[in-house]
């Protein structure tokens, strides 16, 4: 049973399935792989996750390994209502509890139902399904193998739980594999925010001042294309090492204090809470967007840009005006939640393609050594991550060298 949205919204979402298989190469060797193998046959996989194309198209790679696959989404307002007709009606073996622009009632119970399957793996975007199976949901746990966690929020949360001696499960935290975060984190997101940004306002980002909270790796990527189209980047930043490396990258650093008055973009990526506050928007200029690409949409604070405002009014599809009693008006996108996927198209699917081949191959890995690991926050295996981008590289028609015997002796020899 599925809750979805409408289904005659599928034959759009088979479409769009359909584009980005073309485009996964590396998923499409998986899958090829896992229906002959059938790593999970007889096993259900349960994920939170942005539910669109290509995480369907991830889902399909599971199912073709035997797993009953169970989705939800992991953000209000990413899931694409026509690719979840399409998961929920295309064949059996799925089932889907997801709907775009639900309340955080629904989506939580959404979680809930998804989790009601007592899955034997899962895939977590964020930590939602981590930690009701820590809480309220904790008997549907009894199953579970483990999982992995595909974001820096998700990660973050894990790392709390752990070192508090609260982990129950064994989780692979794929964020940081460099396949991952490389590529995703950086090239993935810098493109998707400005599509987020670009496709409700359909406004210049040339000459504008692009203000960035947060270096890490998205901050990163997303400040490497703002200049590429021709913004003056400003950077603010906690981490005095992230500051010295943005400085160092060509990007002026500011505290947040000072670049709220000359910015005409902002953004946020850093997965904290209220880095945006009543005192930035006191003296932002007239007429800016607001918008954040961190996962939960916390990092700026709208119940202190709705106090400083007399009207708060839809201009357009994602973008909500805050006119302030000072005559201002600032331009808060998506509601502030990730605006890459809320407003844009989420990230390119050949970048999608390396990221899910590791929770892929990840889930298998987690099989395979089952009753093997304690219940701790792994690493991704180097060897999965070099297989990835092997796969990428053949795909790309790119060949690189190889050790020779001699070499491989060199190298290891101990002095």
């Amino acid at each position: 049973m599925s809750d979805i949205k409408d289904a005659s919204l599928a034959p759009s979402g088979r479409d769009k399935i359909a584009w980005v298989a073309d485009y996964m190469p590396i998923l499409n060797r998986i899958r090829a792989e896992f229906e002959k193998t059938q790593p999970f046959a007889g096993l259900t996989i349960a994920m939170s996750i942005h539910l669109e194309a290509k995480t369907a198209y991830l889902a399909k790679t599971l199912r073709a390994g035997g797993a009953r696959v169970v989705m939800t989404g992991c953000n209000p307002l990413s899931t694409q209502d026509d690719v979840a007709a399409a998961m929920a009606t295309d064949e059996a073996g799925f089932e889907v509890y997801a709907r775009h622009g639900v309340s955080d009632e629904e989506y939580t119970k959404h979680l809930k139902d998804t989790l009601s399957c007592h899955p034997d793996l899962i895939i977590d975007d964020g930590g939602d399904l981590i930690s009701l199976l820590h809480g309220e949901c904790r008997e549907y746990g009894d199953r579970l193998i483990g999982g992995c966690e595909e974001t820096t929020t998700g990660i973050h949360r894990l790392q709390s739980r752990e070192a508090a001696g609260m982990l129950d499960y064994t989780m692979i935290d794929v964020n940081d594999a460099d396949c991952k975060h490389l590529f995703d984190n950086r090239y993935g997101t810098g493109q998707s925010t400005l599509d987020g940004i670009m496709n409700p306002t359909n406004l210049m980002i040339a000459g504008k001042v692009f203000v960035i909270a947060g270096y890490g790796w998205c901050g990163r990527g997303l400040a490497m294309r703002a200049r590429g189209m021709g913004a003056v980047v400003v950077v603010t930043e906690i981490d005095p090492i992230k500051a010295i490396e943005a400085i160092m990258d060509g990007f002026t650093v500011l505290p947040m204090e000072e670049a709220a008055k000359l910015g005409d973009i902002f953004v946020t990526l850093t997965g904290c809470r209220d880095v945006i506050r009543r005192e930035h928007f006191e003296v932002m200029k007239d007429g800016v967007l607001l918008a954040n690409s961190g996962h939960f949409d916390v990092e700026i604070d709208k119940v202190a840009l709705a106090e400083l405002s007399d009207k708060v009014y839809e201009r357009k599809p994602h973008i909500t005006g805050y006119h302030l009693k000072d005559g201002r008006t600032l331009n808060l996108l998506a509601e502030g939640r990730l605006v890459n996927l809320a407003a844009g198209n989420g990230h390119p699917a050949e970048i999608m393609d390396m990221s899910f081949a590791i929770q892929a191959k990840g889930l298998e890995y987690l099989v395979k050594t089952k009753g093997q690991l304690a219940h701790k926050l792994y690493a991704v295996p180097r060897e999965i991550d070099e297989e990835v981008a092997r796969i990428k590289l053949e795909s790309m028609n790119v060949r690189i060298d190889v050790l020779s015997d001699e070499q491989k002796e060199y190298m290891e020899k101990v002095e």
